[in-house]
């Protein structure tokens, strides 16, 4: 190897660009380049004393330090196609690959449709892939940054030193390079100077698969090839006409471990689906489990869309939970957010330091509510890393169904604004056209890729045909959350029962649009929280009192029509608020009416299955038909619920006080033995078990009527005899 030397040498403005950390493509003047005869090479190793080009034969040729910051240049071994480099560090010799002397890893057609806003694996070609190139195994970076003047890789395998792995910028501002040596599990970021030449807060991978535990802000190499596939799900199970019955879990507050701890992934494939299963829940939907840093956002401000959290695990551990899911007959929801994301330094907000991800201004780019930064659905860029985002997770994991969250802030400009306070889209309103045009084209990807899976929006406004077809005008989700339904009948089942009267619409209302959309009825973590306190801390009365409201909340909820869904703890009546930072108080069970309601929700869940007529038409008007609607002094209602099959009929009766109705006349169309299939006042659940006798004889009268006992706060299920 060559001494240092303190000869001075006249370098090219190309030269100082490198050495500068400026130049936006480093390949052009590093690595090897021809020169007449022979190739000559160049190399910026910082704090190197010597360094050497080591042919096939293992003769290394000199090269001579051109810059005290570290430029080496010299000419190949005569004959040498490849070689290695060879250098001498204060701490000792090491000889590696030369990452300049590598070929491109994006191709043409990759620049051509990461351009056109058309690829749709795109996470195959940015973030971080381990690979081996000219028969040298190492990872290939590519990122997003189009406004950076320099982007570099670093990480473990660099000494996360910028200088060492500058990449090289393609065409429409995508850069990438790829690292020889470095391997699965190496930590990494990009640094990134944006045009001004200001070095940026080092920036985590749009598109890295894993991540560090928070506080830590890495991104994790993962060799994505290794996470085997899914597992199928059952088939059919996200159908209109199938019984959904979805169980809404926080994967860190679910079930703690000793000392307080999360349990793993691996811990909850163990336990999670066999609970859900046994519990008779058809679904298990996840608040968001990609990557985000705040515990008490509860992943609803991600900064890492590709990467399951490594809260409890890695990748290949959270596809172990969704095959076990799979393997119990679940399908698995998860939360998605691609309406907003944190402005940590390390994230996407001003990524290449600019708005490339949200928008400049902040009358559109940032949520008054949450303090969060908004996407530009108006980038073709933004919204391909997005609809990829949400292929991704159903490809590689297998997922069945996306919840999108906080779809009401996407749709509309002034969502949670002042007046003044926004800006109209070009036709002078309110709505969010781009927005618009994104979800349409999510919801028209998903199910033309993954027909079997499905979507549902939060929507919390009168948004006309959110669930229905977008050639017909709708936004294509396959269904929305019901919130008018789950706020009126909450408000009506807090009241005290002599005031119930007053209050008969709110039962009667959300019959008048339950077949405008596709609905799921939702008593999700937001009604938990924030003091709105536990779904039975808002029963009225004493303490038999509170357990009957709830008991028969609950059989009305899963006798009405639209597919269900309970949020963790609720199944068992959870007294306290939820927090996300403590289990479930499974305690509770020990008492007898918590294991009650426990019973309660695991026999709705099996009756809603079982019965053809409770599900079937869950979203068709056929399937419904008032039979007692107007008796408001009592507070009773009875619908029929109806399948396919004319007479697979399902009658339900609430009584929504605390009084016993006797010789109560219902009409019903068939004649013959009506058996109560449930009754929620049951002793078995801790009622009162005021009752029918297990059935009821409807005469063979020109109109065929039922005299019931209806018991006190209760709800029965009536199901005609074949």
């Amino acid at each position: 190897m060559n001494q240092l030397s303190d000869e001075a040498f006249a370098l090219s403005d190309e030269a100082y660009a490198v050495i500068e950390g400026r130049h936006c493509d480093p390949f052009r003047y590093l690595g090897p380049h021809p020169d007449g005869d022979t190739t000559v090479v160049r190399a910026l190793l910082p704090e190197a004393l010597a360094v050497a080009a080591v042919g096939p034969n293992g003769n290394p040729a000199p090269l001579t330090r051109v810059h005290h910051a570290g430029l080496f240049e010299g000419r190949l071994p005569t004959g040498a196609a490849r070689y290695r480099l060879q250098a001498r560090f204060p701490g000792g010799t090491a000889e590696f690959e030369d990452a300049y002397r590598f070929p491109p890893i994006l191709s043409d057609l990759d620049l051509y449709l990461l351009g056109e806003g058309t690829d749709l694996n795109l996470y195959r070609k940015l973030g971080a892939h381990p690979m081996v190139l000219d028969g040298v195994g190492g990872v290939g970076f590519a990122v997003l940054a189009p406004n950076a003047r320099r982007v570099s890789v670093v990480g473990d395998f660099n000494h996360w030193d910028g200088r060492r792995h500058a990449m090289r910028v393609r065409g429409n501002g995508y850069w990438e390079i790829f690292v020889p040596d470095a391997r699965v599990g190496d930590h990494y970021k990009f640094e990134i100077v944006d045009r001004h030449g200001r070095l940026l807060p080092l920036k985590s991978d749009p598109v890295a698969f894993a991540a560090e535990m928070r506080p830590q802000t890495a991104s994790i190499v993962v060799d994505l090839q290794a996470v085997n596939p899914a597992t199928p799900s059952p088939p059919g199970i996200n159908r209109l006409g199938a019984p959904i019955s979805i169980y809404e879990v926080h994967l860190g507050s679910w079930r703690r471990a000793e000392g307080n701890r999360w349990l793993t992934y691996r811990e909850l494939a163990e336990q999670l689906p066999a609970y859900a299963r046994g519990m008779g829940f058809t679904h298990v939907e996840l608040l968001p489990i990609s990557e985000h840093p705040f515990d008490g956002s509860w992943g609803y401000q991600p900064t890492g869309l590709f990467a399951p959290t490594s809260r409890f695990g890695t990748p290949q551990d959270f596809l172990a939970l969704v095959d076990a899911c799979h393997a119990a007959g679940l399908g698995v929801i998860l939360d998605w957010v691609p309406g907003h994301f944190p402005d940590d330094p390390h994230g996407l907000g001003q990524f290449d330091g600019t708005a490339l991800y949200e928008h400049a201004n902040p009358l559109q780019g940032r949520h008054l509510d949450w303090g969060t930064l908004i996407y530009n659905y108006g980038r073709t860029e933004v919204t391909n890393f997005l609809v990829g985002n949400a292929l991704f997770w159903l490809e590689r994991y297998g997922i069945d169904a996306l919840r999108v969250d906080a779809v009401a802030s996407m749709l509309y400009l002034d969502y949670s604004r002042p007046a003044g306070g926004w800006i109209p889209n070009k036709h002078g309103g309110r709505e969010n056209l781009e927005a618009i045009d994104f979800l349409r084209r999510f919801n028209t990807e998903v199910f033309a890729h993954f027909p079997e899976a499905t979507t549902a929006a939060e929507e919390s406004t009168a948004w006309p045909q959110v669930s229905r077809p977008v050639e017909f005008g709708g936004l294509g989700f396959g269904y929305k959350w019901n919130m008018g339904w789950m706020h009126d009948t909450l408000d009506y089942i807090s009241l005290d029962p002599i005031h119930r009267k007053y209050h008969h619409n709110q039962i009667l209302f959300g019959t008048h649009y339950a077949f405008s959309e596709n609905f799921i009825l939702p008593l999700s973590h937001d009604e938990v929280v924030h003091g709105k306190r536990s779904i039975i801390g808002r029963m009225p009365g004493d303490a038999w009192q509170r357990f009957a409201n709830l008991r028969a909340y609950y059989g009305f909820m899963f006798g009405h029509p639209g597919k269900k869904l309970l949020f963790m703890g609720g199944e068992f009546a959870q007294e306290r608020e939820w927090t996300h930072d403590h289990s479930l108080d499974w305690h509770l069970l020990e008492d007898p009416r918590h294991a009650g309601v426990q019973a309660l929700v695991r026999d709705l869940n099996t009756i809603y299955r079982r019965l053809p007529a409770l599900h079937q038409l869950d979203c068709d008007p056929a399937g419904f038909e008032w039979v007692v609607a107007d008796d408001a002094d009592h507070s009773v209602f009875a619908w029929m619920r109806k399948g396919f099959d004319a007479r697979a009929r399902c009658l339900v009766v609430v009584n929504f006080t605390p009084n016993v109705y006797r010789n109560y006349r219902i009409r019903v169309p068939f004649a013959g033995r009506w058996r109560e299939i449930l009754n929620s006042d049951s002793a078995h659940y801790g009622g009162s078990d005021v009752g029918n006798g297990g059935a009821v004889e409807a005469t063979a009268t020109l109109v065929p009527e039922l005299a019931l006992t209806i018991p006190p706060l209760a709800a029965m299920f009536f199901a005609l005899d074949a």
